[in-house]
């Protein structure tokens, strides 16, 4: 009796070990599953933020895969902990602009991610907001989706506005606060200054780097220099008030 207790008690072990060790598998599958999921969608949403940026029309090669590694020294002023890449935007095998990731540490609900267009003559190409936890109807504006204010930075340059201007009217400066917001549009205009600065210091290394990387069946025979806009392939080198 108790041999048959024994035999039924380690089979039905068996059996349970068995159904865990399935249960297990299958949770990692589909963990496995929703990460590639969101990986994908991410890529998309980026593929998609480049794109808004730097227009297919203005450039000839696929901005989402020809990078350039940012040095370390400079990750900090970018608000970068793991370092990042530039994209770059070619015409004819010239490249004419860059696209800059950049984190705002200081939004009012923490970080703001963000990417930031450069054109070759440091003016503002254009600027996305990828993610954020700002409050919804508040600090979300800096999303296009919610409101057009992060279309204001187009165009503009360290040099215009002044230096003394690169700030939202509250502190005396040229671009808007929202209503019931101050802090978070504060940390992406300071944020997007401080991406103008970087591409000012690292520019030479840029354009030398670019020119040493034109992608694989890049018609450079055509370019026209005339006809390069300013406009990213992968190079290895290396405060207190109310929301």
């Amino acid at each position: 009796m108790g041999s048959q207790l024994e035999k039924s008690m380690g089979l039905n072990g068996r059996i349970l070990g068995l159904f865990a060790l399935i249960t297990s598998l299958l949770l990692a599958g589909t963990h496995l599953g929703t990460k590639d999921k969101i990986a994908e969608s991410q890529r998309r949403a980026a593929q998609k933020a480049l794109l808004e940026i730097i227009p297919e029309e203005r450039h000839d090669n696929d901005i989402l895969t020809d990078t350039l590694a940012i040095p370390q020294h400079y990750w900090s002023v970018l608000g970068l902990k793991k370092g990042g890449e530039l994209h770059l935007a070619r015409k004819a095998g010239e490249v004419f602009a860059i696209i800059v990731p950049a984190v705002a540490p200081d939004g009012y609900s923490g970080a703001i991610t963000m990417i930031v267009g450069i054109n070759l003559d440091g003016s503002v190409a254009g600027v996305r907001v990828l993610n954020h936890s700002e409050t919804p109807g508040l600090g979300d504006k800096v999303e296009l989706k919610k409101s057009p204010w992060v279309l204001s930075f187009d165009g503009k340059s360290l040099g215009s506005p002044p230096a003394t201007r690169w700030k939202v009217k509250k502190d005396k400066g040229d671009f808007d606060q929202f209503t019931g917001a101050t802090i978070t549009p504060r940390a992406v205009v300071a944020q997007v200054e401080r991406a103008l600065h970087y591409f000012g210091e690292d520019k030479k290394r840029i354009i030398k780097a670019g020119a040493n990387s034109v992608p694989a069946g890049t018609d450079t025979a055509s370019a026209d220099p005339a006809n390069v806009n300013t406009t990213s392939t992968r190079t290895e080198e290396s405060t207190g008030d109310a929301p």
